[in-house]
């Protein structure tokens, strides 16, 4: 249910965010005890402002409010997508090779869920897309279908090295 609903309002969101010339790049559901929570982030070449922000969610907010997706009660987040970039889209990891990434996965790749490292590659391998990592020494292969959750790291916010 949870990616069905979060696909469905990608589909209601993007147009929205094009006609007023900024991206979507990323989409959260999460669940809350009364009610969803949908987060979405935008982008733009000169950067998001707050009015932005607000145009796309009143927008928004009555497209979804017709469809009635959530069935209930609902609070609609819109926002830039900050220092602590959210990455999901093909397009995200081609363009943010080289970064460091966190990056949280389904299940255990080689004893391992949560990874912080240098996002090497993006490549297609056996018929899926891969995310290639160096994380603590190793380079590691993620399946792009076991990410849950992938962000970039805000390197301004490390302390310099001595």
């Amino acid at each position: 249910m949870y990616d069905d609903l979060k696909d469905k309002i990608w589909q209601l969101a993007e147009p929205i965010a094009v006609s007023e010339g900024m991206q979507l790049i990323h989409v959260e559901c999460l669940k809350m005890h009364s009610r969803w929570v949908f987060r979405l982030f935008l982008d733009k070449e000169d950067g998001v402002s707050l009015d932005d922000c607000t145009t796309v969610s009143n927008q928004l907010g009555d497209v979804l409010d017709v469809h009635d997706l959530s069935r209930g009660p609902y609070t609609l987040e819109v926002s830039s997508p900050g220092l602590d970039r959210p990455i999901s889209r093909d397009i995200d990891f081609e363009r943010f090779k080289g970064a460091t990434l966190k990056i949280k996965t389904r299940i255990k790749i080689d004893g391992v869920k949560k990874f912080q490292g240098t996002l090497l590659d993006y490549i297609e391998e056996n018929g899926r897309r891969v995310v290639r990592i160096e994380s603590a020494g190793k380079i590691f292969s993620i399946p792009k279908e076991e990410i849950v959750k992938a962000n970039l790291v805000d390197e301004t916010a490390r302390p310099a090295e001595q």
